[in-house]
């Protein structure tokens, strides 16, 4: 039975604590564990850092119910059956895996692991590391793998801004070092979370899928923008081809083109790619498509600047006379995760030009986005539209989508930049009409 479950969770950053609040909310004890004192600490005092929404509210449920418990003390794991590792991976310059965090909490679980446990690794890794790294730092405390305690590789797949609800839907993809831990871990995830499985055959078969999912999002986001760049040469709407050519089937399915915008962030698909380019350089495998996507998108964020500067110059507003109102500055819509945000570098180049940019998002802390941006963002979009030239819409959160444009205190024929929002035509006509200009990405 649930109830009679205790989870460990090594790693409270975006996805351990969404995977403690879940978990712990359908009826499982749960032990948190970080190295972080200030992040227990706050977590303890009924605060979470992390931009999820509807996270806070099972967290501290959980947590007031004495479900959920949140420590520093790697010593509190042993009472746990089953222990999810979930700390960062972030890669080096060179797409390796920088494993410092792994390692330690691989070194700080060994020993507290008792008899009967079953591990799951759900951090992004390339593919070997379970089996080459984790299996050997766990039984270097003296127990043995498969017939001491279980191992199993279970990726985590969650989108953020939609994290908590993909936890009850989404299946459980499963690699086990045997086929008892395989088993034992899928039916961990079935009975925690009542969701169907994927098992695979290796620790290695699930460390990929990970990766070939972000690779596919990564690359498939990248054709996008090309295309979209491409319609811009013809005066063709990317949004009209996108919908016409997905409507083919092909495979399983049918065509399926992501939609363009000013470019890609977040902690997964900036780097799993990367992660995957290296790991086939490290077997003598030259990869062509990760790093032509990471290229593509990484440009995206210029290409979005020069469209803002060069159609204000065109309207005859000089760079260094312009007023520019960011809006959103998170990596995507519906989310306040500052994490690689494409915003960054549209903003930068911007302010480099000599422009006025003033900054509003609801969804991200303002300290957080003072340090990153040099900029203290505006309590409201009146303030950051206040006679401004152009209105960049960098991440179109729902709080945005009541927005009155037609009502803003902008300058004369402002110019809207559509990055994110995928206005429909209509929509585009209203604000024509209202006096705006209008710029998307391929549109």
């Amino acid at each position: 039975m649930p109830g009679n479950q205790t989870v460990g969770v090594v790693g409270l950053g975006y996805v351990g604590s969404c995977i403690a609040a879940t978990v712990a909310d359908r009826g499982l004890r749960v032990v948190g564990v970080d190295a972080a004192p200030d992040l227990v600490e706050e977590l303890n005092h009924g605060y979470c850092r992390w931009p999820e929404q509807e996270l806070q509210e099972p967290f501290f449920r959980a947590h007031q119910a004495g479900r959920l418990r949140v420590t520093t003390d790697y010593a509190a794991l042993s009472a746990a059956d089953v222990v999810l590792i979930a700390v960062g991976t972030p890669v080096r310059d060179d797409g390796s895996l920088d494993d410092r965090q792994l390692r330690s909490a691989c070194l700080s679980l060994r020993d507290h692991l008792r008899p009967g446990q079953l591990v799951l690794v759900k951090s992004t890794v390339p593919p070997g590391t379970t089996r080459n790294l984790v299996l050997p730092l766990l039984e270097s405390g003296g127990l043995t793998a498969g017939a001491d305690f279980g191992l199993a590789f279970t990726p985590e797949r969650l989108a953020e801004g939609n994290a908590l609800a993909d936890l009850s839907d989404l299946p459980m993809v499963v690699g086990g070092l045997d086929a008892a831990s395989r088993d034992a871990a899928s039916d961990f995830w079935r009975t925690a979370l009542g969701v169907d499985v994927i098992p695979q055959d290796s620790l290695e078969a699930a460390e990929i899928t990970k990766l070939a999912d972000n690779w596919w999002i990564d690359l498939n986001i990248a054709l996008a923008n090309e295309l979209a760049k491409y319609c811009a040469l013809f005066d063709v709407d990317v949004l009209d081809v996108i919908a016409a050519a997905n409507s083919l089937t092909k495979g399983n399915g049918n065509v399926n083109i992501l939609m363009p915008s000013v470019g890609v962030g977040g902690s997964c698909l900036t780097k799993d790619p990367l992660m995957v380019r290296q790991s086939a350089a490290d077997q003598g495998l030259l990869l062509e498509t990760p790093g032509a996507g990471r290229r593509v998108n990484d440009g995206m964020p210029g290409y979005t600047a020069r469209l803002i500067l060069e159609d204000l110059a065109s309207a005859g507003v000089d760079a260094r006379s312009a007023r520019i109102a960011v809006l959103g500055l998170a990596f995507k819509n519906n989310t306040g995760d500052l994490r690689a945000t494409p915003a960054r570098q549209v903003v930068a180049d911007l302010v480099a030009a000599g422009a006025d940019v003033r900054l509003h998002d609801p969804l991200v802390d303002a300290n957080q986005a003072k340090d990153m941006f040099g900029i203290r963002p505006t309590v409201t979009v009146e303030e950051a539209a206040q006679d401004a030239h152009c209105l960049a819409i960098l991440a179109y959160h729902r709080e945005l989508a009541d927005v009155d444009f037609v009502n803003l205190p902008v300058a004369q024929r402002c110019l809207i930049l559509d990055g994110r929002a995928y206005f429909p035509k209509p929509k585009i006509a209203e604000l024509g009409a209202a006096g705006y200009r209008y710029q998307g990405i391929g549109r």
